[in-house]
C-alpha cells in the first residue's frame, strides 16, 4: 500500500465534507477581511499617537506625559495654596453691611439719624451711629467682635448688626 492509497479519502466522504470545507473557507475569508480592516484602524490610531515628532519612541512620549502630569500636580498644589490665601483675605474683608435710619427725637425732625454696621466674615468690625439734632449732630463708633460689642448698643445699632449678618 502506498502513501496515496493511505491518504485517499473515499468519494462518498469527499462529497459530504465538501460543503463543510467551503463554509470554513468562506468564514476564513471574512475573518481575514475583518482582521485587515481592524489592522488598518489600529495603524491609523498608532500613527495619530506618534504624530508629534517623527520617529519618536513610545518611551519618549510616555516620559513626556509623566513629566507633564507632575507639572500639573505642582500647579494644582500652587493653586490650592493660593486659594487658601484668597479665602483668608476674603474672610477678613468687609462682607456684611447693614444700615438703619431712624428718628432720634420723635417730637422733631425726620429719619436723618442712622446706624451702619460694617462686618467681615468673622462678624468683626464696627458700628457707626449718627444722631442728628436740630442744633447739633454726634457720631459714635463702636467696635464689634463676633457680632457683639463691649459697649452698650442701642436698639438701632443692634438692628444694623443683625441686618448686616443677614446680608
Amino acid at each position: 500500500m502506498n502513501l496515496a492509497q493511505l491518504i485517499a479519502i473515499p468519494t462518498n466522504l469527499q462529497s459530504a465534507f465538501m460543503p463543510l470545507v467551503v463554509v470554513v473557507l468562506v468564514l476564513q475569508f471574512f475573518l481575514i477581511i475583518f482582521l485587515w480592516l481592524r489592522l488598518g484602524a489600529l495603524t491609523k490610531r498608532y500613527n495619530a499617537f506618534m504624530a508629534g515628532s517623527p520617529g519618536a519612541a513610545l518611551e519618549d512620549v510616555l516620559t513626556e506625559l509623566a513629566r507633564s502630569s507632575r507639572q500639573q500636580d505642582e500647579n494644582l498644589k500652587s493653586l490650592h495654596f493660593s486659594l487658601r490665601q484668597v479665602e483668608q483675605v476674603y474672610r477678613n474683608s468687609v462682607q456684611h453691611l447693614g444700615v438703619v435710619r431712624f428718628n432720634a427725637f420723635p417730637d422733631s425732625g425726620s429719619d436723618l439719624s442712622f446706624a451702619i454696621a460694617v462686618l467681615d466674615g468673622n462678624a468683626d468690625g464696627f458700628v457707626l451711629s449718627s444722631i442728628y439734632g436740630r442744633d447739633e449732630s454726634r457720631v459714635y463708633a463702636k467696635p464689634v467682635r463676633q457680632g457683639k460689642s463691649s459697649y452698650f448698643l442701642t436698639k438701632e445699632e443692634e438692628e444694623a448688626i443683625a441686618q448686616s449678618l443677614r446680608s
